[in-house]
């Protein structure tokens, strides 16, 4: 049975349209007063226009000076991408070890990287900036502040989380292949890069967007680990709009424009990988 079918035989068509059009409302009613807002005038926003009275691209314009957002995106892309590649490397590299051999404590690594996940990130702020500080002084290094430090904050996390998904997706891979591989005389680094990788794509994709999201959404880590020169999108976004609230006419076109330029990587991300997130996501579902 298709999953069009199950559907239809779980709910009557009129409820099944009536809910599909309610979930797309409640999220494409609130992203298009979003861009209206941000073609519309800042008094216009405030008096509560949905509808603006004249279009106006003035905003988009106005956001590069007055938010700094040219740099909080540059920082925001060169660490979030960094952070992406590593952790899809690493937990393809960690992964395949976990799952292909055995060695005392195996388990325990297993085991530790689904509860790494329990552990709310708002405790381990004031560890990791004493770590880094503590790192100033005593290895001679300055890392808060830095780019590559933020990166260091950001990989602790979305590693446990790509090597599990790479985890369960190479459980549902044959070992056949790798059989195959070593008959013809490859060695271990060569099944892993030739053999491995191509065939887990779909998962290294998807864990390495979640790496992605994962910094490019933090605000937390940002505001603490970061300079003015070194600082998050989201930071600035978040600097920005806090520091208009006081203001006569809150300039809430600037803000909306913002955002929506801040989200635009993120979306063409997830159009041009989309292909992959669907099989990655799935893998290792279905044993």
């Amino acid at each position: 049975m298709s999953a069009s079918a199950e559907a239809h035989r779980l709910l009557p068509r009129s409820l099944l349209v009536t809910v599909t059009v309610v979930l797309c409302a409640i999220v494409l009613v609130p992203t298009l007063y979003i861009v209206l807002a941000s073609l519309n005038s800042d008094a216009g926003v405030a008096s509560g226009e949905f509808w603006p009275s004249s279009f106006s691209p003035a905003s988009y314009r106005r956001i590069w000076t007055t938010a700094d957002l040219a740099t909080g995106l540059g920082n925001s892309i060169l660490v979030c991408a960094l952070v992406a590649v590593a952790s899809a490397l690493l937990g393809t590299m960690t992964a395949y070890v976990l799952v292909r051999y055995t060695f005392t404590g195996r388990v325990t690594v297993l085991r530790g990287l689904v509860g790494l996940q329990s552990i709310p990130g708002t405790l381990m702020l004031l560890p990791v900036f004493v770590l880094f500080s503590s790192a100033g002084n005593y290895l001679g290094l300055t890392v808060v502040g830095t780019r590559w430090g933020l990166f260091l904050a950001y990989l602790t996390f979305a590693l446990p989380f790509s090597t599990w998904v790479m985890v369960t997706y190479l459980r549902g891979l044959p070992r056949e292949l790798e059989e195959a591989g070593r008959v013809d005389g490859a060695s271990t680094l060569r099944i892993l890069f030739r053999i491995i990788v191509p065939l887990s794509l779909p998962a290294i994709v998807v864990s390495g967007i979640f790496a992605f999201l994962l910094g490019w959404n933090d605000v937390l880590f940002a505001s603490v680990l970061t300079r003015p020169e070194s600082r998050t999108a989201a930071v600035a976004l978040s600097t920005f709009g806090a520091t208009q609230e006081g203001g006569a006419i809150p300039v809430y076109s600037q803000v909306m424009a913002a955002a929506l330029i801040s989200a635009a990587p993120v979306v063409i991300l997830y159009l041009a990988f989309q292909r992959y997130l669907v099989g990655g996501l799935t893998a290792g579902g279905v044993k």
